[in-house]
This record gives structure tokens, sequence and C-alpha cells, in this order.
């Protein structure tokens, strides 16, 4: 049974959680159900990452850990092992060709990589792990999501950071940088909106939550992140237009490696919004078709 020790923080939620759109239009359901909520969303994005690293002597800074060491194994092998892969010649989708060292190359595509990759895992089981907040406190389910997501995006902040100092020195500073402004909430919205059908589904079933779990090796190496999507040809080139990640990996290249203008790669972009736009309202069918059976469920 869940009792929560902290007695003023829950009856807090408790007495101001109330969940809105019960009635009305089911496409403004989850819009419905974050209108006043936004400070305890960024407290609980706090209180997400303290608690995922409590105990730990050096807290949330575990979360670049990981990504730091998975980053040097890669230089490591690519730029010491692997030395035919030192340079990469990109092919811009039909532009003027690009050339860089391959690290640049990876690092800056590698770093979209762990965020996509913690949002389709952990927003998978988003709902199942913070069960008390469904089945002890009365509080709006998709801002559950929304906050634990925010907590993730916090991680990619304090990373982009880092990359960028690289950038500064490796490649120089350009105006293409403020791209990233569109290109990162653009990334934070679709995989959130995609958490608005995994995550109750993932409720459902662990199986589900499994079978996400268990794709994303084979979704890392379908995905240009450390070889150019753009330089196959064919009909396979069109088809990695699909992939959404592709989309991102290849946008913060854009921002901080390439100095492209977004709007050169017109078919790109228009595939990603459509299915933006198919993600965006699957997710609301999907969380208004589960959400009133969840709590019996957890």
């Amino acid at each position: 049974m869940f009792v929560c020790r902290k007695h003023s923080f829950c009856d807090y939620f408790s007495h101001s959680a109330n969940i809105n759109g019960q009635g009305g239009i089911p496409l403004f359901t989850i819009f419905n159900e974050h209108k006043g909520f936004g400070k305890q969303i960024f407290l609980l994005a706090k209180n997400e990452l303290i608690k995922t690293y409590k105990g730990a002597v050096i807290g949330p800074l575990w979360a670049v850990v990981k990504p730091a060491f998975t980053i040097f194994v890669y230089w490591f092998a690519f730029s010491c092992g692997i030395k035919t892969l030192k340079a990469v010649n990109i092919n811009l989708g039909g532009l003027e060709p690009f050339s860089t060292d391959f690290f640049t190359f990876m690092f800056i595509g590698i770093i979209p990589w762990f965020f996509i990759q913690d949002s389709i895992t952990q927003g998978a089981k988003t709902l199942r792990t913070n069960r008390q907040f469904i089945t002890k406190v009365k509080f709006p389910v998709s801002t559950i999501l929304t906050y634990t997501g925010l907590s993730r995006l916090f991680v990619h902040l304090f990373l982009i950071a880092i990359m960028y100092v690289y950038v500064i020195f490796k490649v120089g500073v350009s105006w293409y940088n403020l791209q990233f402004f569109f290109y990162c909430p653009l990334m934070f919205m679709f995989f959130l909106a995609l958490s608005w059908s995994t995550a109750p589904m993932s409720a459902f079933s662990k199986d589900f939550e499994s079978l996400v779990v268990s794709i994303m090796s084979g979704v890392f190496w379908l995905s240009g992140i450390m070889y150019d999507s753009y330089g196959f040809e064919g009909p396979l080139k069109y088809v990695m237009l699909f992939n959404p990640i592709n989309f991102f990996v290849n946008g913060y290249r854009n921002c901080f490696l390439y100095n492209r203008p977004f709007f050169e790669y017109k078919t790109e972009l228009l595939i990603f919004l459509a299915e933006f736009l198919v993600i965006f309202f699957l997710g609301i069918f999907n969380y208004n078709r589960l959400r009133k059976k969840l709590p019996d469920v957890l």
C-alpha cells in the first residue's frame, strides 16, 4: 500500500488536483488536464530527477555519465580503432556535399538520440512506475507524462550545453544554431504525444512495454545516427525520410554542423509534419479510450 510520508506534499496535490476534461470535447481533454498545473508539473519534474538518482553522491549528474561513456566508447572505436571511418562525406540531400570528421558527425547526432531513447522507453513505463498518482492521489494522468518528459528535457538541455561548447571550438558559432529552438520543442512534443499512446498501452500489457524496450537497439541502427541517411540512393532514400528520428538527428546536424536552414528539406519536413499529426491525434484517441480504466488496471 502506498503511504506518503510527506503529508503536506500529497495533501497539496490531492487538494488541488481535479481531473478536468471528464466531459466536453475529447480532443481538448489532455489540454484541460494541464490547466492550473504548471507549477506542479515543474516541481514534479524536479522531484523526478531527484528521485531517480536518490542516494547517489553526484545525484542527477549520473544522467550525464552514461551518455558521456557511450560517446567515449564510440570515439575510441571509430577514431582509434576503425581509422578508415575517421572522415565522413555527407550528401545533404542533393545539395552541396559536406565533409567532416566522423566523431563530430556522430557526437552531434547521438545527443538527440539519448533524449529520444529515454522518451520512448521511459515514456512507455511512466504510468506503471508512477501508479500512486493514479490509484492513490486524484491527479490528471496526462500531466504525469508531461512532468516525467520535462525531467528528461532538463538532462537533454545540459547535454546540449556540453555539446555546444565542443561545437564552438570545432565548428564555430552560426545563426543556424538558433534552429535548435525549432527542433528541440518539436522533438519534445512529438515524443510526448507518442507517450500518450504507449504509456496507457504499456500499463495494460507488460508485453507491450517489453516489446518497446527490446526494439530500441534495432531502431538505433535503422536511424541515421552513425551514418548519413541522406546518402542512400533509389527508393531506400525516400524510405529513410519516413523515420522521424532521422528528422531530428539531421535537424540537429543542420543546426550545429551543416549550417543549413530546415526549409531547404521541404519533402522531409512535410513527411514529418504529417507523421506528427498522426501521432498527435492517435495519442489523444488512445489516451481518451484507456485513461478511465487505468486505476483498475494499475
